[in-house]
């Protein structure tokens, strides 16, 4: 049996977030609305779509999961629009005081079925063009995360910088994942080199969609997006692609490209765990 049931038809939505957090979800809502009307069945967010992306912005922004105003908005969007939504990421602040980078990912009827917080913080010094350390405010998760859609199948789920560390990536993969979702904001430093080479290099290695939502460019902010939101099939190519300005872009996930990677090239039952340790083992893994 495929690892997905059957088609499914997803949007991403690519915009950037203002310093106005209510003007940020209308524009969720607005967008939203737009790729439900196109029939898309499950739609995903960029990374901190409700606030800058900026070190400083995160305290000022970050609320509380579930009872926040974000969360309790993207709930009721889900089930007034009969879709399931990956929620981005928002700043969160948690039981324990400290603040996160946070997913929240919500069924048809608004209720919550994911929640992940960024586990590898975005601590870079590029000399001469970029530096950005999300340390200073945030603190990194501690789990991997997958979660099932229901009628589809199971994905897994990081954010931004989460997609450099092939091993989460696997996690899902081993545990059933017909795709990976990475909200994510990279850079114009680092997006052109990497954002399109580590999201076909996730797809090949575990014969799985991959899926990056990115925020739009605005050259007006402190932090320059790439843009190019993209969805990725099991063979490494592209499906769709955003360019760098406000746009959404859809696509439909089949079980046949899965289905086709993985009998051509059967490495999922070539895997050589006597050599090698399954990392999904022993992982801490999260669906909520």
């Amino acid at each position: 049996m495929s690892a997905l049931a059957r088609s499914l038809k997803i949007a991403l939505i690519q915009f950037a977030a203002g310093a106005d957090k209510a003007a940020n979800l209308a524009t969720v809502k607005t967008k939203v609305s737009e790729a439900v009307a196109n029939g898309a069945k499950l739609v995903v967010l960029p990374e901190c779509f409700n606030s800058p992306y900026a070190v400083s912005a995160f305290p000022k922004y970050a609320e509380k999961i579930p009872e926040g105003e974000t969360t309790q908005f993207l709930s009721e969007l889900a089930k007034k629009s009969n879709i399931f939504l990956i929620g981005g990421s928002i700043p969160e602040i948690g039981s324990d005081g400290k603040i996160y980078n946070t997913n929240v990912s919500f069924d048809t009827q608004g209720t919550i079925i994911a929640k992940h917080r960024k586990v590898h913080l975005f601590d870079i010094d590029v000399p001469g063009k970029i530096r950005f350390i999300e340390s200073e405010t945030l603190t990194g998760g501690s789990k991997a995360t997958v979660f099932d859609v229901e009628g589809f199948g199971t994905v897994g789920l990081g954010i931004c910088y989460d997609i450099r560390f092939p091993e989460l990536a696997s996690i899902a993969a081993r545990k059933g994942a017909f795709a990976l979702l990475y909200p994510g904001a990279f850079n114009t430093t680092t997006g052109p080199l990497h954002w399109k080479l580590l999201a076909r290099a996730r797809a090949v290695d575990n014969q799985v969609y991959v899926i990056t939502a990115s925020p739009s460019r605005d050259l007006t902010s402190s932090y320059h997006a790439y843009g190019h939101s993209q969805v990725i099939d099991p063979w490494g190519e592209t499906v769709s692609e955003a360019q760098e300005g406000e746009e959404i872009i859809y696509a439909t996930l089949e079980p046949e490209k899965i289905d086709s990677a993985r009998s051509g090239i059967p490495v999922t039952s070539q895997r050589r765990f006597d050599v090698y340790e399954d990392v999904s083992t022993h992982a801490k893994v999260s669906d909520k």
